[in-house]
């Protein structure tokens, strides 16, 4: 198998037909064997009977059905793990990233012979606030991470065999699967894309700060180490301070009063000692989920051409 290509489905309805149709053509416009793979991550919609429609009527169709919603980034993962192909092309099927874009991404991988080709958003969709979250997502990681990710990564890319059977050794729960994209290796470029804007996002603001704090704990001791040093600094602070009472004390017999500021002190602390042990908390959380060694997926079915499976 040549090339395969895998997208994921939730609440993907409204436009799975064109998709479809659309990266069918892009594909056989390559004249080169292939297949496509449709991860159903329990979409609430037709997304699955609409899938099974097209894999009766196409062969090359295979619809992996999960056992529940478990996410984008493992549905992802769990499409790579059943495409065959020796180059693989990711898109999601929500037709904000052309399926055209396809033989753009093949000429450049024979070109620069890099085993990865990733789109990048040339300029950021959406408004104000989302442009600007955006950035600012990017620009907080890339400050507390130690893997930099490239700015406005899209999903979009296309694989080298070598380098998907490298991505999935990872096997971790809490997955953010641009950090993972980064750490695998392997040459990578960037590909200009544009990026249309759905009405609506199921990436809410509630769930962005979620991602980003998944994304900085997964792939960065760093916030750690800055609690270290907080916890130094304000040591060395207060110490200082004491040491500054005590000599006005017993040599100008001046005692400071105030509860106010007392009382101030007291809750900066216990806010900071608040905010440090729930960092530290998230950590361990993931220490915990990670070595009950669940798996990251569960598989209901798996839906070929002429099987029942």
């Amino acid at each position: 198998m040549k090339l395969s290509i895998v997208s994921t489905l939730y609440r993907s309805a409204a436009h799975l037909g064109a998709f479809h149709e659309r990266i069918t053509r892009a594909a056989e416009a390559l004249g080169e064997e292939y297949e496509l793979v449709f991860v159903n991550d329990a979409s609430p919609d037709r997304s699955l009977d609409l899938a099974l429609d097209l894999a009766a009527r196409d062969s090359r169709l295979t619809v992996v059905d999960l056992s529940r919603n478990f996410g984008h980034h493992k549905a992802m993962m769990t499409g790579l793990a059943h495409a065959g192909g020796e180059r693989v092309f990711l898109i999601d099927c929500d037709l904000e990233e052309d399926p055209e874009l396809l033989p753009r991404f093949v000429e450049e991988m024979q070109r620069t012979g890099a085993d990865v080709v990733y789109g990048v958003q040339a300029r950021r969709k959406g408004g104000l606030v989302e442009r600007w979250s955006g950035d600012l997502f990017f620009r907080l990681f890339n400050l507390l991470s130690e893997h930099p990710l490239p700015t406005n990564l899209s999903t979009v890319r296309l694989m080298s065999r070598r380098y998907v059977d490298a991505l999935l050794l990872h096997r971790e729960r809490t997955m953010i699967i641009g950090g993972l994209w980064v750490i695998t290796g392997f040459a990578q470029v960037a590909l200009p894309v544009r990026k249309g804007a759905r009405p609506r996002s199921s990436y809410t603001l509630r769930r962005k700060v979620s991602v980003f704090v998944d994304a900085v704990t997964s792939f960065s001791d760093r916030p750690l180490k800055l609690i270290f040093y907080l916890g130094l600094f304000i040591f060395l602070v207060s110490l200082a301070a004491a040491t500054l009472l005590v000599v006005r004390r017993v040599f100008f017999g001046v005692l400071l009063a105030g509860w106010p500021s007392v009382m101030v002190s007291l809750w900066l602390l216990g806010g900071l000692t608040l905010f440090s042990l729930g960092v530290i908390g998230i950590y361990l959380q993931k220490v915990f989920i990670e070595t009950k060694q669940r798996p990251y997926t569960i598989v209901r079915s798996v839906r070929r051409a002429g099987s029942g499976a």
